[in-house]
């Protein structure tokens, strides 16, 4: 598994994770699930910022992926060129 495929999957586990937090927070806020958070002591406001940083640490994983991805085109169209 190479460094951009290894980005891409921390991505996109991030990126699912957010969604379920963001989810989860949904259901406190709407009183759904309250006890059940509220015995794990995650409040409404906890499980936002989890959604948040998973979704910035999604965001950095891809952007650094597609940076990877060129730079890789890049060294592999020199290696080309010089033989």
């Amino acid at each position: 598994m190479g460094q951009v495929d290894r980005l891409q999957l921390i991505g996109r586990i991030t990126y699912y994770f957010g969604w379920i937090a963001l989810l989860c927070g949904g259901l406190v806020h709407f009183h759904i699930a309250t006890s059940l958070f509220v015995g794990a002591n995650l409040s409404q406001r906890n499980l936002y910022e989890v959604a948040v940083v998973c979704f910035l640490i999604c965001i950095a994983s891809e952007l650094r992926a597609h940076d990877s991805a060129g730079a890789q085109v890049v060294n592999t169209a020199k290696s080309q060129a010089a033989a």
